[in-house]
C-alpha cells in the first residue's frame, strides 16, 4: 500500500492589536486614581436641593432633618397645647425636630387652638397660660433657623401670625376692657362725687346728713340754720363734755377724735 502524505500548512493568526478584545477595538484607559463623575454612571444630577445633599448624607452628623418635612436645618423643640374639658383636661405636644416653617406652622396653630379650647375647666384656667408661655421658647428657636432645604416634601405654610387670628381676640378683649376700666372708674367717681371725708379744724361748724353709724359730716356757716354741731379738737385739760358727739378718725388729719358739741 502506497501512502501518500501531503503537508498542511496551518495559518497562524495575526497577533492581536493593542487595546483590541472580543468585541472590537476600544481606547485604553488611563492609569491613575478613580475619579467618579458627577452624577453616577446614570447621567448627571438633577438640578436643585436634593434630600440630604447630593449622596443622602446630612450635613450635620449626628443631627437629623424636620420630621415632618425632612428639611434641614431643624430645632430639637418641642410645641405643646392644652385642651380644657370642663371636668377633664388634654395635654398635647408635637416633639421636634422641626424646620423653621413646620415650627411655626405648628406653634401658631396649636396656641391658636389652646387660646380657645384651653380655658374651659377650674384648673385648665391656671395651665392654659402656663401653656403659651412655654411654647415661647420653641418659637425663638425656630425664627432663628435658616430657611428650610433638603427636605422629602415641602414644608408647611406658617400662615398669619398668631396675634392676627380670631382666637387672640378671647385674650385681648378681656384685656383691654381691663386697662379701659382703670380710667373709667377714675372719671366716673370725679363725676359722681368725691366722699372722701375731708379732715374738720378746730372752731368749723358742721352738719351730719347721715347717721351716727355712718357719718356724712357737711362744713356748713356757724350763722346757718343748718349748723348742727361746733368741731373742737380735745386736749388733755379740756376734754369732750358729756353732750359731745364724737367725729369719726377720717374727719381728724391725725386721727384724733374730735369732738362734736351741738348747737341747740
Amino acid at each position: 500500500m502506497i501512502t501518500t502524505t501531503e503537508e498542511m500548512s496551518v495559518a497562524t493568526p495575526p497577533p492581536p492589536q493593542q487595546g483590541a478584545g472580543p468585541y472590537g477595538p476600544y481606547a485604553p484607559q488611563q492609569s491613575g486614581p478613580y475619579v467618579p463623575q458627577q452624577g453616577g454612571p446614570y447621567g448627571p444630577a438633577p438640578a436643585g436641593p436634593q434630600p440630604y445633599g447630593a449622596y443622602g448624607a446630612h450635613p450635620e452628623p449626628g443631627r437629623y432633618g424636620c420630621r415632618l418635612c425632612g428639611a434641614w436645618p431643624a430645632a430639637a423643640a418641642t410645641v405643646r397645647g392644652h385642651q380644657g374639658l370642663i371636668v377633664l383636661m388634654r395635654f398635647l405636644s408635637v416633639p421636634g425636630p422641626l424646620c423653621r416653617d413646620c415650627g411655626l406652622a405648628t406653634y401658631r396653630r396649636m396656641s391658636s387652638d389652646t387660646l380657645w379650647q384651653g380655658w374651659w375647666g377650674p384648673l385648665s384656667f391656671f395651665i392654659t397660660p402656663v401653656t403659651l408661655l412655654l411654647n415661647l421658647g420653641p418659637r425663638a428657636a425656630f425664627r432663628k433657623l435658616a430657611p428650610p432645604a433638603g427636605g422629602f416634601r415641602p414644608a408647611l405654610e406658617p400662615g398669619r401670625p398668631l396675634w392676627r387670628r380670631p382666637p387672640v381676640l378671647i385674650v385681648l378683649v378681656p384685656l383691654l376692657l381691663l386697662v379701659l376700666a382703670i380710667p373709667a372708674l377714675a372719671v366716673l367717681g370725679a363725676v359722681v362725687g368725691d366722699d372722701v371725708p375731708h379732715p374738720l379744724t378746730s372752731g368749723q361748724c358742721v352738719r351730719n346728713k347721715g347717721d351716727w353709724k355712718d357719718q356724712e359730716l357737711v362744713v356748713v356757716d356757724c350763722l346757718s340754720v343748718a349748723a348742727e354741731y361746733r368741731v373742737r379738737r380735745p386736749t388733755a385739760t379740756a376734754p369732750c363734755g358729756p353732750g359731745d358727739y364724737l367725729a369719726r378718725p377720717e374727719y381728724s388729719p391725725d386721727g384724733t377724735l374730735n369732738c362734736l358739741t351741738p348747737l341747740h
